[in-house]
């Protein structure tokens, strides 16, 4: 693994423990030239899965790879303020990556990664729900927010007080 800080490719593992609920390694290394000390995780990934993202206003279809961090980075913002704690998101991503992966499907459409990201928020925090739905459904006014809100406060009223 290479040093991040000087990209000496000798590094030395000094930890190494299970983390996000024994989907992955996080292992803690040393740099053997600069002595810095950085953390990288391991994580099993079961086939390479491309992403479709549908085109706009005549443009065609993009394909790219799935990208775990850019999924945890858009979980990770509807969250913000939120007091869901990372291990929370980092099992709402893994469990999602997992779907993914075991899907059997070497082409996915981004469609269905929003869903799924909107079906693990709805079950975790509502205001996270509403936050990721406004940008994954493009509310274009405010009326389109307004009516969303409201159905989820509904469905959140009729599920009644968690136990």
């Amino acid at each position: 693994m290479r040093c991040p800080f000087c990209a000496h490719e000798d590094t030395q593992v000094k930890d190494s423990r299970p983390a996000e609920d024994g989907t992955a390694i996080r292992r803690r290394r040393q740099c053997a030239k600069c002595g810095a000390r950085f953390t990288t995780f391991e994580r099993v990934q079961l086939r390479e899965v491309t992403i479709v993202k549908a085109g706009s206003d005549g443009q065609p279809q993009r394909r790219e790879p799935f990208d775990r961090a850019k999924l945890e980075r858009s979980v990770a913002l509807a969250c913000r303020k939120r007091g869901i704690g990372q291990e929370q998101i980092d099992q709402l991503v893994s469990g999602i990556q997992r779907q993914v992966e075991t899907a059997g499907e070497a082409e996915v459409p981004s469609s269905r990664i929003g869903e799924l990201v909107m079906d693990g928020l709805r079950q975790i925090d509502s205001v996270a729900y509403i936050r990721f739905a406004s940008v994954y459904r493009d509310f274009s006014e405010a009326r389109d927010f307004e009516e969303f809100a409201s159905a989820v406060t509904e469905a959140v009223a009729a599920r009644g007080p968690r136990a």
